[in-house]
């Protein structure tokens, strides 16, 4: 099941948010509330997965973590400067 979810996080990370949110408790645990999550599965998606998978299942982000949603940030930057060399 772990692999589907990696596949399926691969492909779209929108769409593997969405899926920790509806059946999990990851989302909820990572974040209190719903409106920052909801504005990262639109403007940073990658970032968003990156910290609920590191946050939710062990506790407080240690150094390994941040480096992990470093790499989010990474991801979402490549996504907004593909779109825009693509708009030109």
């Amino acid at each position: 099941m772990g692999c589907l979810f990696a596949l399926v996080a691969l492909l779209s990370p929108r769409l593997a948010i969405f899926l920790l949110w509806a059946f999990t408790n990851y989302v909820d645990r990572a974040f209190n509330g719903w409106i920052v999550p909801l504005l990262g599965l639109v403007v940073a998606p990658w970032t968003t997965l990156m910290y609920v998978l590191v946050d939710a299942p062990a506790g407080p982000i240690h150094v390994a973590g941040w480096i992990v949603v470093g790499i989010g940030v990474i991801l979402d930057l490549n996504s907004w400067a593909q779109a825009a060399a693509n708009r030109t």
